[in-house]
């Protein structure tokens, strides 16, 4: 109670509390008059073609082939049509059709018939699984176990790829043509987008293009008083002339000078009217 009566009687105290929301106000926080937008740019997710380089997607595969393990089956080829079709990929799961698909990568640039541990083949058969999940993740975006798989997948494909960039140089990049691959290495420095600088580059970014309108309505105003200002200096300039001769004075005005200013009233009249034209 003591401390209240202290208070209801120092004035300049009781004046300050009141006032404390107003003393450490966020001034900084303002919103801006500017007509300024800032919408954050939409992240892409790693697993994405954008991100992880490939070019292309996984393809639609032939239904009618036979499954890789039954293909060089001379039993197969001598069967029933009905037994056959029992074994194409079309009564297989999706599994033997992604394999089927990772074979034909390796088969692009495979050395030899049992090259399977060479890093271009590797790499191939990376790309292949890499492709294949990215279909999957386009049909199940909430699957999380194959996500991190699939991201798993493409660092160690980028690793491999950065020293294989190191090692041999031309087979990189026929590898990357061969597979239709973008290599994007990390960056040396990341830098994250924040709105405050953001904001700061679309208010730059507005100020110039005001200071350009401005610049070009001042060149404009200026070029439709040109004419007029050519016409006083030929006056001038005859009339200095002309003056000189009277006062038998020394003429440092010459015909050739007053016929070159006719000549540029000439010519950007002749601008005007073809600019009005267009």
């Amino acid at each position: 109670m003591n401390g209240l009566k202290y208070l209801h009687n120092n004035s300049f105290l009781s004046v300050c509390i009141n006032n404390i929301p107003n003393i450490f106000s966020r001034n900084y926080a303002f919103k801006s008059d500017l007509k300024i937008k800032w919408v954050r740019p939409e992240k892409i997710p790693c697993f994405k073609p954008q991100k992880s380089g490939d070019l292309q997607g996984y393809p639609d595969i032939d239904k009618k082939q036979f499954q890789l393990q039954f293909r060089d089956s001379k039993e197969l080829q001598t069967a029933d049509d009905n037994v056959k079709k029992l074994f194409t990929l079309e009564f297989a799961p999706r599994s033997c059709s992604s394999r089927l698909f990772q074979y034909n990568m390796m088969e692009k640039v495979r050395r030899h018939e049992h090259d399977y541990s060479t890093v271009e083949t590797r790499i191939a058969r990376w790309t292949g699984i890499i492709r294949a999940m990215q279909e999957v993740m386009e049909r199940f975006p909430r699957n999380k176990k194959t996500k991190v798989t699939l991201k798993e997948l493409i660092d160690r494909r980028k690793k491999h790829l950065k020293y294989l960039r190191r090692w041999d140089y031309k087979k990189f990049e026929w590898l990357l043509e061969t597979l239709d691959i973008v290599y994007k290495p990390p960056p040396n420095h990341f830098h994250w987008i924040t709105r405050k600088e953001s904001l700061r580059k679309l208010t730059d970014k507005y100020c110039d293009g005001i200071k350009e309108d401005r610049l070009k309505q001042y060149r404009l105003k200026l070029e439709t008083e040109q004419p007029a200002f050519l016409e006083e200096k030929i006056r001038a300039l005859q009339f200095i002339r002309d003056e000189q001769k009277e006062c038998g004075a020394e003429i440092t005005i010459t015909e050739e000078e007053i016929d070159e200013v006719k000549k540029q009233l000439e010519d950007l009249k002749k601008n005007i009217r073809e600019n009005k034209t267009n």
